[in-house]
């Protein structure tokens, strides 16, 4: 089971399907505590759901007889705020059971207005996520969304956009990705204007103030990576390497282990692609030594001579006899 969100929505999901449940039941099934279940009837009951307790030999909870969930109705924000909250549980690794955190997002999409349920579908398929993302200012959602959109449906749109030296543009923009770094929202794509590739910070209402469709597709270059070309482009000039490694273990378990803003995790089929900038490889050798998972360097070719060289010095350390100093 995952978030407490998701408890307190099966609870009310299983108090719907049957007579009576007791406690212990309750527990059970949600893979928690009675105590823990009597804190979620309390918060079905303070949003307006009447559960009742029976005592005694045959008690439970159950659901006031006659009563019905009336229908889901969100506005567009309160929407996009649910299934943003859902999807960074499920990518980020904050629920331990990813099923569950998509079984609840899949009920919230079934019983949405299909002018919604569409902008939101395309956001779940093309938002990413990095390791490193925190708590920030959200883009206004119908930019959000729009950008979700267009990224979706390859569709070049048009944005009035002031960049950080307060200039304001009118341009084409093809959205190739949705990237939520470090506390920040960015659109990455190809800037008809400068007729290369660029970054929009969108999490700033000022930044753009409106989003156009228009009627032209697009055609996303064969191995773009919205995610690898934001944090390689931001850090670009800071560092002397830019390190890419594939770590074969779990995200969330590597988050934990390396939490520097300096690196970039993002999950792929067969591990974690770790992205880093780097002034010294010794230290990135030692770093990728400390981790309790195999991993495949993919850049620079250097790293590979900086891990044979540390591997060397803890050869000699392990073979040195007591009493001998090192040379």
């Amino acid at each position: 089971m995952s978030h407490p969100l998701t408890r307190v929505l099966t609870l009310l999901e299983l108090l719907q399907s049957s007579p009576v449940l007791t406690g212990a039941e309750l527990a059970d099934r949600l893979d928690t505590d009675v105590r823990t279940v009597r804190r979620y009837v309390a918060h079905l009951r303070e949003l307006g759901i009447p559960v009742q307790a029976e005592r005694g030999r045959h008690g439970g909870y159950r659901l006031a007889r006659g009563y019905r969930m009336p229908p889901l109705v969100l506005t567009n924000d309160e929407a996009l705020a649910v299934v943003l909250g859902l999807l960074a549980a499920e990518r980020l690794g904050m629920g331990t059971t990813v099923l569950a955190g998509a079984g609840a997002r899949a009920k919230i999409e079934r019983v949405l207005p299909n002018a919604l349920r569409e902008p939101l579908t395309a956001m779940r398929e093309t938002l990413s996520f990095t390791a490193n993302a925190v708590s920030a200012q959200a883009p206004e959602s119908g930019v959000l969304l729009a950008l979700a959109l267009a990224s979706r449906a390859r569709t070049t749109v048009g944005i009035s956009y002031r960049s950080w030296r307060q200039e304001r543009t009118d341009r084409d923009v093809d959205p190739y990705g949705v990237v939520f770094h470090t506390g920040r929202w960015y659109a990455v794509g190809h800037d008809h204007l400068r007729d290369d590739l660029r970054i929009f910070r969108i999490d700033r209402i000022d930044r753009i103030a409106s989003v156009v469709p228009r009627a032209k597709a697009f055609t996303v270059p064969d191995g773009f990576d919205p995610v690898a070309y934001l944090t390689s482009t931001l850090a670009e000039g800071s560092y002397r390497w830019h390190v890419e490694v594939t770590v074969h273990g779990p995200l969330d378990e590597i988050a934990r282990t390396l939490p520097s803003p300096a690196i970039t995790l993002t999950a792929q089929p067969v591990g974690v692609r770790l992205q880093a900038h780097a002034d010294c490889l010794d230290g990135m050798a030692r770093l990728l030594a400390s981790l309790e998972w195999p991993f495949t360097v993919h850049r620079p070719d250097e790293l590979r001579q900086a891990l044979r060289d540390l591997a060397a010095r803890l050869t000699a350390a392990a073979e040195r006899p007591p009493g001998e100093l090192p040379r």
